[in-house]
């Protein structure tokens, strides 16, 4: 359907304007395409472009997606919506138009799995044509099991990848990599579903190419990139460092395809900050929205482009106030929702650094964070706090004068206290209940896979893993283990044999609770990233401690009890 648009306007303008030329024009949107048709266009009028594009798309299927684009172009643009890989029928599809925005959205009810696709806006007038893309990505519910068997019977699953075509792939991707270290290639490629790194990197040579030619119009030299991050004030900054051939040409601030205003007030949300040729981005007032592509442009050319992610990680537990005495060290401790294997301290508002004075530690599964303030003295009373992200926890450290006149001058023992709680007569016995159930997941093939749940029960349960209802405990090509009840369990390798149903049962003589999961396998023909969660119990908790649990690919055995 797409060819043929095309095919009918190139033959309609030869007949209709014959003295039509082609020729391509920058959009101050990354990702527009724009022909215009004429040499020079005439006073109070343009040829189509967007102000903003319609972006990548992943959604569940069953839900109601849409694509928005905000149009402009005198005369006004006739706006047409197509996909690569089939039609768009009003049955199936609504395309709505807002005169006073210019607001264009191509609305899909109630999304289903074939509908994902690659979906193009051609928006076009006597003056030009612009042509944007976006891709959506439908997550399937639940795993098709009929569907699996019947491609494999037909030996679908051994047939050659199709080529690659750049179509295909998301344009924050090369966006991202053009600005990227080498060191990063492998987790952008990653997560964007990239495997064939030979074509990869011919393509971004071929990119880069093209983007210096239009860097070199206007600007003498560009380095010193560094990509976004979260300052200790609250705030995310990025930098790099210019010199423009023109030092009036115009910059801009673009946040997923959307044009962003920005001031030299550095009280502003979006600031910008030049020291001679140092440009330092900052984002004040941290929510989720500010998470997303955060790009640079000079007079439409792309200069910078960074992808700020705000961990969606929380404080389980929280450091809580110490008091030590001088010489004596103290520690803070806290423990994640999910695994990472940094976070910032602060001590007084002053960021703290592993040293003489500061030992920061980590547990081998990235949950546990810990400080330590070695030899406290007088001067380290104060408030102490732990950041991640956006969420932050803080407790004071009180240090008390030692009036032992021995230990003048002296460093203090370490000491250690543990605080016991009343004896309570009470029944601890309780039936199993899932702490943490397994989590959501998808894994590329050949990669390690790691699943793990918390179970708490008195007597201890017994867990049996399953795939597909068929026990696992005795299966050697999976490393289970049980400690302290955290159930965990090893893929070394993906492949498409792991694709299933993941079941959990823990049960003692009190009773019995199952969860489960659904592994997706990235790269699969039959395959969608999608992992469906399910926690099966109705039997009340029990006072017994608490574990902690992650799930993630690519991670080492978990082994730390907490």
């Amino acid at each position: 359907m797409t060819n043929q648009f095309n095919s009918e306007s190139k033959v309609m303008r030869m007949l209709l304007f014959p003295f039509l030329v082609a020729i391509r024009k920058k959009s101050k949107v990354p990702g527009v395409m724009i022909t215009q048709f004429v040499e020079e266009l005439p006073a109070g009028k343009s040829h189509p472009d967007f102000t903003r594009k319609p972006i990548a798309l992943t959604i569940q299927e069953g839900k109601l997606a849409f694509f928005k684009a905000i149009i402009t172009g005198d005369p006004i643009p006739t706006v047409k919506w197509t996909r690569n890989n089939g039609e768009i029928s009003l049955t199936n599809y609504r395309v709505t138009c807002d005169p006073s925005s210019r607001e264009h959205q191509l609305q899909i009810p109630n999304v289903a799995v074939e509908q994902a696709d690659t979906y193009k806006c051609i928006a076009e007038n006597e003056y030009g044509r612009a042509v944007v893309t976006a891709t959506l990505n439908v997550i399937e519910i639940g795993f098709k099991k009929s569907k699996a068997l019947q491609e494999a019977r037909e030996g679908l699953t051994d047939r050659p990848r199709a080529e690659r075509k750049d179509g295909d792939v998301d344009e924050r991707f090369w966006e991202l990599l053009l600005s990227a270290d080498k060191k990063d290639y492998e987790h952008i490629c990653a997560e964007y579903g990239v495997t064939d790194f030979r074509w990869m990197l011919k393509k971004l040579n071929e990119k880069k190419r093209e983007i210096e030619e239009q860097q070199a119009q206007y600007v003498e030299y560009l380095g010193n990139l560094r990509h976004i991050e979260i300052k200790n004030n609250g705030c995310a900054q990025f930098e790099f460092e210019m010199d423009l051939k023109d030092p009036n040409a115009k910059i801009y601030l673009y946040k997923d395809g959307e044009m962003v205003p920005f001031s030299i007030d550095c009280d502003e949300k979006h600031s910008l900050r030049q020291i001679g040729r140092k440009f330092m981005f900052t984002v004040n007032g941290l929510s989720p929205d500010d998470a997303g592509l955060y790009q640079v442009d000079v007079e439409g050319v792309n200069v910078f482009s960074t992808d700020f992610k705000i961990p969606m990680v929380d404080f389980l537990v929280k450091i809580e106030e110490v008091k030590a005495v001088e010489r004596e060290d103290a520690v803070f401790e806290c423990v994640l929702s999910a695994p990472l294997p940094k976070i910032s301290w602060m001590g007084k508002s002053v960021p703290l650094e592993q040293g003489e004075k500061y030992d920061i530690t980590v547990s081998e599964d990235m949950l546990i964070h810990r400080l330590v303030v070695k030899d406290c003295m007088k001067v380290d009373n104060g408030i102490y706090a732990a950041v991640v992200g956006i969420k932050s926890c803080n407790a004071w450290l009180i240090v008390e004068a030692d009036n032992d006149p021995k230990n003048h001058g002296k460093k203090a023992a370490q000491k250690f206290t543990v605080n016991m709680p009343e004896p309570k007569t009470c029944n601890f016995d309780s039936a199993p209940t899932f702490t943490v159930p397994l989590k959501t997941h998808t894994s590329p093939e050949k990669y390690e896979c790691y699943m793990s749940c918390a179970v708490k029960g008195n007597p201890i349960p017994h867990v049996t893993w399953y795939r597909n209802n068929i026990s696992l405990n005795t299966n050697i090509n999976y490393y289970i283990t049980n400690t302290c009840g955290v159930c965990s369990l090893l893929i070394l390798s993906v492949g498409p044999k792991d694709n299933g149903e993941y079941k959990v049962v823990a049960e003692n003589s009190l009773g019995r609770t199952e969860c489960s999961t659904q592994l997706a396998i990235r790269g699969m023909p039959y395959g969608y990233d999608i992992l469906l969660c399910t926690n099966n119990s109705s039997l009340e908790n029990s006072n017994s401690s608490l574990v902690f649990l992650f799930f993630s690919s690519r991670m080492k055995i978990f082994q730390d009890v907490l």
